[in-house]
């Protein structure tokens, strides 16, 4: 038989939309299913079975063509389109805030806050005690000063956004100045020069990218000088033979020439984390109480709440911020309002916060309480693979993540998994698409989770992804 002659059979044997679509009314299954998305999934369905009659797939026969496959088609399409896109995953990559998994965990207090707050009216910008129209910021201003120090404070809805919105309320068509090793890139290829670039400050690096004096700051203060601005290097650190500028001495040159500082923390902490043996990370309370003008910070990294840009600072220059109308167009809703001022909350007692806020927790978790995890979830998937799953229990490292504590190498335990006649690759690959997905990583061709970040409630679910792996491998 010619090609030409089997494409034009199997063409003609491809039935169509409408014979599809008047099928499925028998079906329960479509009862369910939103006209809109039943019709499209027939029609795509269908177009994606001509293609590939077109193309010659040898595997499209009569039988891919009949209406039961059809039909079934249709059905798998639909279940995927409904399907909701943002799923919840299990992280057992061992990166404690992972940018790609949702960064931080909420506490369970922020939780059920935002549940409430969500669910219900609130007085989002309405003052209780006046009854007239209020500020949305008033529900975390007050905590945020308490917690740091600071004269006055404001939340917006990222980071990067708190940093643009700063840098074009002090310094729009004036000079900023900042050391050449500080102009970091984030997630994202979203890069310092850039942000300051749309904000309207002028661009001035100093120094080198490892070694800065305050010489290269004062020599570069002119009349058109706005800002003297300090990037902390969240996430990388300079070795060797480096030199900076610490806060304290930029401030008293700000003094000296009248001329405000600002620190971008990026990540961002309440907590000295060399109280629980990591590394040391500056403090939101350190910055501010050095004096520096604005710090800014993320919500959702090493505070473990919610994504949001904090600002903290002077009185004065809160306000010209507060009244500058991109932050209008930056600022946050109820639910972020809700999470950020739980989980701040739970700052005022550090020991709750560090057992409450589920990043804290990770972060400072004893290596004994991980390897329990590890025990336990080795114990159960020793008890279904048998012969045919080889697990080890080992040490490696994990990572803080989200662009924090560069250096820090937390010792964690693992369990590294070999299945029979599958690989790593394979082993990821059905994890990645479980429900829940359980994202983990291949080291030296092992299938390799670490325990740090699983969480208890976990261990089952992982035990029943397994399970299921077993039966189909």
């Amino acid at each position: 038989m010619k090609l030409n002659d089997r494409k034009q059979r199997l063409l003609r044997s491809l039935p169509g939309v409408d014979h599809i679509l008047e099928l499925t009314k028998t079906i329960q299954y479509f009862e369910t299913v939103p006209r809109t998305v039943l019709t499209r999934s027939i029609r795509t369905v269908v177009e994606n079975l001509r293609i590939d009659i077109l193309k010659d797939h040898h595997d499209i026969t009569e039988e891919n063509l009949s209406d039961p496959f059809i039909i079934e088609s249709v059905k798998n399409f639909t279940q995927k389109t409904l399907a909701p896109k943002l799923l919840r995953t299990i992280n057992a990559t061992g990166v404690v805030v992972h940018t790609n998994l949702g960064r931080s965990l909420l506490a369970a207090d922020a939780l059920e806050n935002l549940q409430v707050i969500a669910g219900k009216y609130s007085n989002l910008e309405f003052n209780l005690t006046k009854g007239e129209r209020g500020s949305r910021y008033s529900a975390v201003e007050g905590i945020l000063c308490e917690i740091s120090g600071a004269e006055a404070a404001l939340a917006v809805n990222n980071n990067a956004g708190a940093v643009l919105l700063c840098l074009e309320t002090i310094a729009k068509n004036k000079k900023v100045i900042i050391s050449r090793g500080e102009l970091v890139e984030i997630g994202g290829s979203f890069r310092i020069p850039d942000v300051m670039a749309k904000s309207g400050g002028i661009l001035c690096e100093v120094g080198t990218t490892n070694r800065t004096h305050l010489r290269d700051y004062e020599s570069a203060i002119d009349n058109n000088t706005g800002l003297l601005l300090k990037v902390h290097q969240s996430n990388y650190t300079v070795v060797g033979f480096s030199a900076e500028v610490c806060l304290k001495d930029l401030v008293d040159l700000g003094e000296k020439y009248q001329l405000p500082v600002m620190e971008d923390l990026g990540s961002g902490t309440f907590i000295d984390f060399s109280k629980y043996g990591l590394l040391k990370e500056p403090t939101v309370q350190e910055s501010v109480a050095t004096g520096a003008d604005v710090v800014t910070f993320s919500g959702d990294k090493l505070l473990g709440g919610p994504q949001a840009g904090l600002i903290v600072g002077k009185k004065d220059i809160i306000g010209q911020i507060k009244k500058n109308p991109i932050t209008r167009a930056l600022r946050i809703d109820k639910m972020t309002l809700a999470a950020l001022e739980s989980t701040l909350r739970l700052y005022r007692d550090e020991d709750v916060a560090i057992k409450a806020i589920p990043t804290l927790r990770m972060l400072t978790l004893p290596i004994k309480q991980v390897k329990k995890k590890a025990q336990q979830l080795k114990k159960r998937l020793d008890k279904i693979g048998g012969s045919r799953m080889q697990i080890e229990l080992v040490t490696l490292t994990s990572r803080a993540g989200g662009g924090s504590l560069p250096l820090l190498e937390l010792p964690s335990l693992c369990l590294e998994i070999k299945m029979q006649d599958l690989s790593a690759n394979a082993i990821e690959r059905f994890l990645r698409h479980n429900s829940p997905p359980i994202i983990g990583r291949i080291y030296e061709d092992f299938f390799v989770m670490d325990l740090r970040t699983i969480q208890e409630d976990e261990l089952p679910l992982i035990e029943t992804a397994f399970k299921r792996l077993l039966e189909k491998a």
